[in-house]
Parts: structure tokens; sequence; C-alpha cells
């Protein structure tokens, strides 16, 4: 059967004789030159009769082949189902069942006519352009002062676009009864290097009961001929999992109080990771309707939970919408959307208001190397005919799907979403999910800083990147780069407390000080770049991880464990621990429960991991800083494997001495040791008199008026040189010491 279509084509690329060469994948069938049957405003039209379902085409310049051709990569192909007129434009792949919108201006004029709409607190309106031509894209659903909704969507290859939605009976070409006095058809915009790829909608939308929810409807340009999409800047999805709508939140109507609230300094972080779900989940002292949510957490904030255990910072942590229930939250549909199992984003911001006046920092955990495989409503919505996926990916990851960033238009998006949580949550920084250049292009976290730090939106934000194994581009100038996961440190001390290989890491005495000394010699240019940890969400318990090298005695690990929490405490750099590592819990990686009714703040582990924090927060010495305070007199070696042997040599053993003002008086020791026997070591304290023991292995007590520790106590140590010639270190133990002058 013979059928006949119409293709038009713009002849952007200005051929002087538009010639479409047709052929079909099977054969040389249908293979021929067709010219122009005449012009019209678009361009020039073909009208063309085929046998075949399908065929391609593409165009050139005069016939034969010596003229000029498009690039291979323009090639189309038409299918049957896209009816009998279609619509081709040069220099892109695709085909259109409708005629392609015209642009109608450039996005710059358009934000000036609306910018006295804007409210002015508490309210992210995406403007950001890393291509540095300063476009404001105005993306997503954004409530403006006077009540109306100013609509922005990206698609740099779509034929048309409309908005729709409850407040127009979710009324586009593509409803199964449609009312085209009811569309609303958005506008193309030039935006980003001044193409023509935003596309635009300002509306009033009617009182409604419920909230409002929209989707856009695209015609061309995704992998589809038309399609539905949720707002890929959308702050919530409706409760619907089939639809998934996007859901308009109004985040200039909650209430702050942290106005007096400051974003602390890097280097005095104590971070305590934790999953919104598990923390709360199943907790006999949290109200089973509020379990697992921001409120379960704000109630363990108000009850003091955090105050007591001497933390700073919660370091949340993914709280993006994703498609599972009650699992890690590493999956998300998209960047800027709360997960609404959690709650709504206003309990959100509560939560967050209420870890402020609490003096708490509140870190996001941003997965921006891949998204979920399940919901994904940027999986193939632009198609630019280069890889699966379209234009947001750019191959894939042993997660998901590998996010393309690097790429201005996607940077832009992820940067805008951190933005959008600083302004409307109040959110102090993020850490950015395995950022190794493996999986995410530097390109993004360079700019997201300069976007974030140095323009002036937010100059104190913290900015931490799991970034394993470490590489030192992300140090910036050092104290104003991103701090990192140490690697280096983690899986040192998992090797050291199992008495084995971890993950290619020995438990040997070479290169013994890295870890401690902020991993300087690694990757690390200032004390600011490293984060310690022997725990976290990725890994597992130190008692597991013990046990698989067949070391079970309970004591024996709870001590190692310990052991671990105390080197990640004291070791320069910021220390994070992760949720219920303050009982020595035994568990594997991945798991986000905590089974609280086991343990109570009178534990003994807790009581001694609270004091111990403790001691961190309140002595610079614990916490110095800097590039290298070696060279700047704030901290010298007293023992380590590679001294003489009486200082420790050849041995599983290390400790310092620091002094972060100069003065005696803030002099401080700190002693760890990894073997499973004595070790006894020749300790310089350097200052004669009195050295107090503040914390050991067993116990921790503070000096007055925190605790009642003193000069007199037996366990004091009296120097009239500052040579101790004879000190014995138990088999995993660990010492902190204080100079009191007396």
């Amino acid at each position: 059967m013979r059928h006949n279509v119409r293709i038009h084509y713009d002849n952007k690329d200005g051929f002087h004789e538009p010639v479409m060469w047709v052929w079909v994948a099977d054969g040389a069938t249908l293979e021929r030159e067709i010219t122009p049957n005449g012009r019209d405003e678009f361009g020039v039209y073909y009208d063309l009769y085929y046998n075949r379902s399908e065929f391609n085409f593409i165009f050139k310049d005069g016939k034969g082949e010596h003229g000029r051709w498009e690039d291979e990569e323009y090639s189309r192909t038409f299918h049957m189902c896209l009816g009998d007129e279609v619509w081709a434009v040069a220099n892109r792949h695709n085909i259109y069942n409708v005629r392609p919108a015209e642009p109608q201006g450039n996005a710059k004029d358009y934000y000036r006519e609306i910018s006295h709409l804007i409210p002015e607190k508490n309210f992210h309106l995406p403007t950001t352009d890393v291509s540095g031509m300063k476009v404001p894209s105005m993306l997503g659903g954004n409530i403006l002062k006077d009540g109306s909704i100013l609509f922005g969507f990206f698609h740099p290859r779509a034929a048309r676009v409309y908005l729709v939605g409850n407040f127009n009976d979710w009324q586009c070409p593509g409803h199964p009864y449609p009312r085209e006095e009811q569309f609303i058809e958005m506008e193309l915009y030039r935006g980003f290097f001044y193409q023509p790829n935003l596309w635009l909608a300002h509306i009033n939308p009617p009182v409604l009961k419920n909230p409002i929810e929209y989707k856009f409807y695209l015609q061309g340009g995704s992998t589809e001929v038309e399609r539905y999409t949720a707002d890929p800047y959308t702050r919530l999805y409706s409760d619907d999992y089939k639809h998934r709508n996007s859901v308009i939140v109004d985040p200039s109507g909650f209430r702050w109080t942290d106005q007096d609230w400051k974003t602390p300094d890097i280097n005095s972080l104590i971070l305590y990771e934790l999953n919104i779900y598990g923390f709360t989940d199943n907790d006999p002292d949290i109200p089973d309707e509020i379990q697992g949510t921001f409120q379960g957490v704000i109630r363990r904030i108000k009850d003091g939970y955090f105050t007591k255990l001497g933390v700073n910072t919660l370091a949340l942590m993914p709280t993006a919408e994703v498609p599972t229930k009650r699992g890690l939250g590493y999956e998300p549909c998209t960047f800027m959307a709360i997960e609404k199992d959690f709650g709504t984003p206003d309990e959100f911001r509560e939560m967050v208001d209420e870890a402020h006046r609490h003096g708490l920092a509140v870190l996001t955990d941003q997965v921006y190397n891949h998204t979920s495989n399940d919901f994904n409503p940027l999986w193939n919505l632009i198609d630019d005919g280069t890889q699966d996926g379209g234009f947001y990916f750019s191959g894939s990851t042993m997660w998901g799907n590998k996010v393309a960033t690097g790429k201005e238009e996607v940077d832009n998006m992820l940067i805008d979403a951190c933005k959008m949580l600083i302004k409307e949550y109040h959110i102090d920084g993020f850490r950015f999910d395995a950022t190794h250049s493996y999986f995410l292009n530097h390109k993004l976290l360079h700019r997201l800083a300069h976007e974030i730090k140095d323009t002036g939106f937010k100059p104190d934000a913290i900015l931490i990147a799991e970034n394993l194994p470490n590489e030192e581009d992300l140090n910036l100038d050092g104290y104003n780069g991103y701090a990192q996961w140490s690697d280096i440190f983690h899986d040192k001390m998992k090797a050291l407390l199992r008495e084995g290989v971890f993950e290619g890491e020995g438990n040997g005495v070479d290169d013994f000080g890295v870890p401690f000394y902020f991993s300087k010699d690694s990757f690390a240019a200032h004390t600011n770049n490293t984060v310690n940890y022997c725990e976290s969400h990725d890994e597992n318990s130190v008692q597991f991880e013990v046990a698989t090298n067949g070391i079970h005695d309970p004591v024996t690990k709870s001590r190692k464990a310990r052991l671990g929490l105390m080197a990640s405490m004291v070791s320069l750099g910021q220390p994070m621990i992760y949720m219920g590592q303050e009982f020595g819990i035994e568990r594997e990686r991945n798991r986000i429960k905590v089974p609280w009714a086991k343990y109570g703040e009178n534990n003994r582990f807790y009581e001694w991991t609270k004091g111990l924090i403790h001691l961190r927060k309140r002595y610079g010495g614990l916490k110095l800083r800097g590039y290298n305070p070696v060279d700047d007199g704030m901290f010298a070696w007293v023992i380590g494997p590679w001294l003489a042997k009486e200082r420790g040599g050849e041995k599983r053993v290390i400790g310092w001495r620091m002094n972060d003002r100069g003065s005696p008086e803030e002099r401080m020791l700190v002693m760890l040791n990894f073997e499973n026997h004595e070790v006894p070591v020749q300790v310089d304290f350097h200052t004669t008199g009195c050295w107090v023991k503040l914390a050991d292995i067993e116990q921790v007590n503070d000096l007055p008026p925190v605790g009642t520790k003193n000069a007199q106590d037996a366990d004091s140590i009296l120097l009239e040189q500052g040579v101790f010639p004879d000190f014995v270190l138990p088999p995993y133990s660990g010492f902190i010491y204080k100079y009191e002058p007396v």
C-alpha cells in the first residue's frame, strides 16, 4: 500500500538547493533524491510517496554525492505513526508531528517584567547559569507575591509544550476529550547560550480546595512522539505513585525563628550521620505516628538528645524523593522534591529551625552521580540523539544511570537544587555522594562552590564530598575547599582494628602517621579538607568488622570500637559518627535502624562517648586547624613506629602533643595503641608540671566545671623533667592528657 507524507524542513543550514536523500535500512528500494515540492513560512516541503512503515532521510545541498551534507548524526527515521505531515529542523535528528514553536523573545526580558513579583525571603527563583551568560531560567512552579504562578521548563528539543493541571482539568492535546479553549500552551524563549530552550507560562490559577498539581505535556523532542512529564524542578510530588504529579509548594509561609543562627566554622564540626526514617523507627520514646519522620527527629532534638551527646552537626542521609519506601535514600527521582514519606516541606523546615534553636547545623546528602532506574522523569526526557537516556545522562554507574554532570545546563539544575535548600530550608551545607571523577565531573563541584560561596549566596556553606579514593583537586585553596570523607583514615582504622587487610589496606606501620595528621601526605591541603570516621551508613561497624577476622570476644570488640571512635575524635580533621555508634552497636553496612529499646542514656559506652565528644568541643587542642600545624608550632609527634624504639619504634602506636594557642595551659597530649599487647614508651610531655588524664579507653572525666578531675588524682603525672621514661600503653588503648598548672 502506498502512503503519502509531507515533510517540512526549515533549511536553517542555508542550503542553496536543499535536497532530501531517502533510504531504508534493508536495501535500496526507496533510496532516492527528492527535490522540494514547494515553500512555506517554515521553509521548504517535500511530498513523498512510500510503501514502508518507516524510512530514513537526511538533507544535503544539491544532487549527487559531492554536495554538502548534514552530519550523519542528524539522519532521521520516519515512522508511519507520526502521521501524514511532519516537520524537521536543521541540525537535529528529531522529527515532529506539529510545527515547532518560534521563540517569543529572550528570558532576560521576561525576567525583568516579573522581577517585582518575586518574594524577597525564603524563596528561590532559579537564576543559575554557569555558562556565564547570567540567564535567569525561572524554572519550576513558583508562587509569586500576587498569588500568580510562574512556570518554567527547560527543553531544547520540544516542538510544543503545554502546562496541564487540576486548574484546567488537565486539558491539552493529549487529553482523551480535548477542549482547546482550556489549553495552556507555554511560550518558547531564548535562554541558556541564547538558544530557544526555556518554556514559560504565567497564570492566575482558580482557588482550589486541594493543592495545585501539574505536569508538562510535550510534543516532540523526547523518545516518544508526545508525553506527559513531571517537573524536574518540582518541590514535591503528589501522593499518587502511579501519576506522580508535581505539586506547587509555597516556601514563604513558614515562620522561621533562626534569624540569629550562624553556620559554624568547619573546624568546629562534630558530625552525626543519620537517616530520617531509621533514626526514630521503632523508638519506644517516640509516638508511633511520627516515628521515621521529620517530626520524630524534631522530638529528639527537643528532648535534647544531640545536645547531651555533644554533636553539633546533623548530617542527614538523602531527603530527596525516591521511589522506594524506608530505604537508604540513594535513588533520587529528581533533586529538589522532598521525600514525602518523611513529612511535608514545612515539617522539614520546622526540623531545621528546631535544630538551629538547639545549636545544631544541618547538612543534606545530595546524590548527583546517578538517578533511580525505577521512577525517573529525566530519563529520555530530552532526546538529543547521543546515548541511552538522552540529554541528562552520560552512561551508567553500578548504582544507576550516570548523570551528565559537567554539562552546563545539567549543572545549573543541580546547583539550583542546593540554592533552593539553602534559601527555602535554611540548610547549612551539603555532603555530595560518590563524587570521585569516575562518577561525577568535578566541573560541577568547582562551579557549585563558586556559585554558592564566592558570589555571596552563602559564603559559610559547608561542602563535604564522598570522594573515594580521595583526589586533591577538591581542596581549592585548602581552607575553603571541600572536606572529604577520608578513605585513608577509614581504611587504615579498619585494617588496624581487625588486625588484617581491609580492602587492600594493610595493618602495617608504613606511613602510619598519615591518617592521624589529616591525610596531608595523601590528599588534603588543610585540616578543613578532611572528615575522619570509622563508621558510616556505607561501612560495617567496628564490632562487626573485627568479627570478620575472627575476633569474637565481646570485651575486645567493645574496646576496639572505643579505640576507633577515640581515634576519629582526636585526629586532625573533622570527626563523624554514625547513628548508634555512640552505643557501640554491632551491625552490617547499610543498616539504618537503631534498636533504641536495647539502649539507654545510662549505657556505659554511651556515657564514655558523650564524655569524649564534650572533650573535643571544649578544648582547642583537640581541633587544631591549619595547613601544617607542625610548622606552626601547634603539633609535635611524641611516639610512633618511625621513631626510636623507646618511643614506639616499629610498633602500631602513635601519639602527639598539641597546643592551639601557644600558652602552656592549653597543652594536651594523645596516645593510641593498636597492638594486642602492652607497649612501654618514653613520652616527651615537654612541659614540666602536672598532666591530668582526662580520658582513657575505659572512662572520661573532665576538669571542673564539667567534671571532677584535678591535679591531685592518682592517675595524674607530675613531671620534674619534661620526659616520662616508662609509660606503659595497655593493649588496644587510648589516652588524653591535659597540662594543668598547679
